[in-house]
């Protein structure tokens, strides 16, 4: 079966590459490659808030409508851009592998980040959003694959934990660039999208010494004359479960998660609850809350155990539920605002995208694992994508079926992962392997 290609041969068992079996002592090494693969979530989160912090500038300057600003966020690095890069490339890094991947895209977001940055009209920031969306797509599945190949089983929070990092402080740097260089107008904007092309280049430079993933070398050798697995095995059985598990908990967590990334800069200021340089503070101190919560939080309690996780999931999604009810029984100004962020902030640190990325690695066989996290990856921007389109739209209503909107799409998220969450904290991802092919 094709569960099979992951469960240990009696030669011996794969050994884990970043630490010992109780996965306490890390090396350097297993850090470096978290950190350098975890870029690929400064890059995709600080695309995301600087192209959300600039859009009322880019809308003056260039004359674009709400139609046009809702339809340049669906195409971009939170949604429908990011769904083509994540198909493709999902399904190219376990094909080809993972590295083959990740060193190379980073120059097609650098070359649309670029472009920009120094757009003088309409179809050069489109064409830029589309190629950088694509490039963040295709490097997210297959970066995280390599840090959950190479991590212990006790070790697997911790390091993808430290991407999680790089996600919230990816914005935390745009909206302090932002907000400090504000006075600038659009001029502070493109140095802010300058700040990402050269993040990109440094980083491309800096990974490519780093090698392949060890796991996918041998599932590829045990692969060695034998057909690989075709993409229809994810819809089938124990994978088929996994797909259906991870994509229902990603896409709507993600539908509030990226209308707070993108437009909370834009509401504050479209519904009079503040400047723009105060949209940009709230937003700054969200991802900052987030990040502290994930090193003090997730970090610290992801690989525990099962009812640990369960747990931290069920406190993690009544404080996101919560955030956004506030906005139907409050008046909607700064200090409401701030509770919101400050509470979906920890929150999602609990119960979002942290959870998504180390879960994705545990379900999935290692010649799948890259293609199953690029599929629901790029489900939930591609349907964020559609919903980006109505969100300036629904802000000029009013916030009150905004909020309500997005607290049922955390709902749904709260309770799918709460009473479905997986079994497999702390153990190898060849024992996963083997309990999950059993099930076939």
């Amino acid at each position: 079966m094709a569960h099979l290609q992951d469960v240990p041969s009696p030669a011996g068992l794969l050994t884990d590459p970043s630490a010992s079996s109780d996965g306490r002592a890390l090396p350097a090494a297993a850090w470096r490659t978290s950190a350098l693969a975890g870029m690929a979530s400064y890059l995709d989160a600080g695309s995301i808030v600087a192209l959300g912090a600039g859009l009322t500038l880019f809308q003056a300057r260039l004359h674009l409508s709400s139609g046009a600003l809702g339809a340049l966020a669906a195409l971009g690095p939170n949604a429908l851009g990011c769904a083509l890069g994540a198909f493709v490339g999902g399904r190219l890094g376990d094909r080809l592998g993972r590295k083959r991947i990740y060193r190379y895209d980073l120059l097609l977001y650098a070359a649309g980040m670029l472009a920009m940055a120094l757009a003088v009209n309409a179809a050069m920031l489109f064409a830029g959003t589309v190629a950088v969306g694509v490039a963040v797509g295709a490097d997210v599945p297959t970066s995280l694959a390599l840090v959950g190949e190479n991590a212990a089983p006790r070790a697997r929070g911790r390091l993808l934990g430290l991407t999680q990092v790089a996600w919230n402080l990816g914005p935390v740097v745009v909206l302090l660039l932002s907000f400090a260089l504000a006075p600038l107008g659009l001029l502070g904007v493109r140095l802010v999208l300058l700040h990402l092309v050269a993040v990109a280049l440094v980083t491309w430079a800096l990974r490519r010494g780093l090698t392949e993933s060890p796991r996918w070398q041998a599932a590829c050798a045990r692969d060695a004359g034998r057909p690989r697995l075709r993409l229809r095995a994810l819809f089938r059985g124990a994978n088929l479960a996994a797909v259906v598990w991870t994509t229902t908990v990603y896409l709507f967590w993600n539908l509030a998660a990226g209308t707070s990334g993108s437009f909370t800069p834009y509401i504050v200021e479209t519904l009079h609850a503040g400047s723009r340089a105060a949209g940009l503070a709230l937003s700054c101190a969200g991802f900052l809350i987030g990040l502290v919560a994930t090193v003090l939080l997730f970090m610290r309690f992801a690989d525990r155990s099962h009812r640990v996780r369960r747990r931290m999931w069920a406190i993690g999604g009544v404080l996101q539920v919560g955030a956004y009810l506030l906005y139907l029984v409050l008046p909607f100004d700064a200090v409401v605002v701030l509770a919101n962020i400050a509470l979906f902030a920890v929150g999602g640190a609990l119960a979002g995208e942290g959870f998504y990325k180390v879960v994705s690695q545990e379900l999935f066989p290692t010649m799948l694992r890259s293609s199953a996290q690029g599929l629901t990856f790029g489900a939930a921007r591609a349907v964020l994508g559609v919903w980006s389109l109505l969100v300036p739209l629904l802000a000029h209503v009013g916030i009150r079926p905004l909020a309500a909107l997005l607290a049922f799409f955390l709902l749904v998220s709260a309770v799918v992962g709460y009473f479905w969450m997986p079994d497999t904290a702390g153990k190898p991802l060849e024992d996963i392997a083997a309990e999950r092919a059993a099930l076939a």
